[in-house]
């Protein structure tokens, strides 16, 4: 039977996953636009969560959107840049996730598409 996952730990490590949150869902679209417009991503994912954080000493418990950018790791730097440039947050956050296993399919669209 052929497998359908990409086992990427001991492959060419090319997808990513980058993680960031915005304080409302205009500034998280805007984000993807740009990203989107320079061919950076394939896919982005943008959903509503709660987060509660330390900030300056205080307990901080507010409203924000999740991206989940799906890209290649070739285009991290300039994703991370354009985050930094348009984020409102003095600290964005900004988390790269390497996925270790990923439908075969899956893989070559994200490649193809970015």
């Amino acid at each position: 039977m052929n497998n359908i996952f990409y086992k990427l730990r001991n492959k060419r490590n090319d997808m990513l996953i980058i993680l960031t949150t915005t304080p409302n869902k205009k500034e998280a679209k805007n984000i993807a636009r740009i990203l989107f417009e320079y061919k950076l991503v394939a896919c982005i994912q943008i959903t509503k969560i709660s987060s509660m954080y330390l900030w300056e000493s205080k307990l901080c418990d507010e409203k924000e959107f999740l991206l989940y950018i799906k890209t290649q790791q070739k285009h991290a730097e300039t994703i991370k840049n354009i985050i930094i440039q348009y984020h409102s947050y003095d600290i964005p956050e900004i988390i790269e996730i390497a996925p270790n296993n990923v439908n075969k399919k899956y893989l070559e669209w994200i490649r193809t598409t970015t």
